[in-house]
């Protein structure tokens, strides 16, 4: 019992430093929402990992490089990007982070409205959170 007890404190940091790792990947998760809004090419870049396998909605996969190729050539005009849901669960040095998002646009003089789930996996590397893969599956209206 007294080992139980001895063991509260360290219990309630790990908490803590679990929350703190949770809000940190949040963030860099909402940053990633923003860079690829604004086409922000240099954030990205930062934000995922060399090594990141992306799944887009269509199931092609692919690499960073065509990744950022994609964000780059994207000719719609995105009027609205939102993050309906998002939550986070920390592994130790890596973090699931699972959500929903939903984007309205132009494309080709054509409105669209997509919605989806997406699943990133983020790692922390040399003190930094990096993507490494991300999924994302579209939801019927």
């Amino acid at each position: 019992m007294l080992l139980l007890i001895a063991s509260l404190p360290a219990l309630a940091q790990d908490q803590a430093d679990s929350a703190a790792r949770r809000s940190r990947v949040m963030v860099f998760e909402s940053a990633w929402g923003m860079a690829e809004k604004n086409k922000d090419l240099r954030a990205l870049d930062a934000l995922l990992d060399d090594s990141l396998t992306y799944i887009d909605y269509d199931g092609t996969l692919k690499t960073k490089s065509d990744f950022l190729a994609g964000v780059k050539a994207r000719s719609d005009n995105r009027e609205q990007e939102v993050v309906e849901s998002m939550s986070a669960r920390v592994y130790g040095d890596t973090a699931i982070v699972i959500g929903i998002y939903r984007v309205k646009g132009v494309d080709k003089g054509k409105p669209y409205q997509r919605s989806g789930r997406f699943t990133d996996t983020w790692v922390y590397r040399n003190g930094l959170w990096v993507c490494v893969a991300s999924q994302y599956t579209l939801l019927s209206r």
